[in-house]
């Protein structure tokens, strides 16, 4: 399985983006991207945009599943789930029924 990080991008040159740490991700599917974006990376290579808060989110995301993997409580985690019942994306609801 593989696992979408989230990096901001550092700087760009063409379809090669930097991120903090130096590394370079491959930017071919998303050439609009600029310094300061975020980008869904997966194994160096950006698949979408981000805005902020979605990379925020999908960060939290990745902390507490660490946090889960060292035993420790999700307290706070997923605080965009809280008090709601999930829902299914559209793409993943079963069509309704004609009357």
């Amino acid at each position: 399985m593989c696992i979408g990080i989230p990096l901001r991008l550092t700087g760009v040159d063409g379809v090669v983006g930097r991120v903090a740490d130096g590394s370079a991700v491959d930017l071919s599917l998303v050439p609009e991207a600029a310094t300061g974006d975020w980008v869904l990376g997966f194994l160096g290579a950006a698949r979408r945009m981000l805005d902020p808060e979605e990379a925020a989110q999908i960060l939290d995301a990745l902390a507490a599943m660490a946090a889960a993997l060292d035993g420790e409580t999700l307290d706070g985690a997923f605080a965009d789930l809280t008090g709601r019942e999930p829902t299914l994306p559209p793409t993943w609801r079963r069509p309704a029924r004609p009357a």
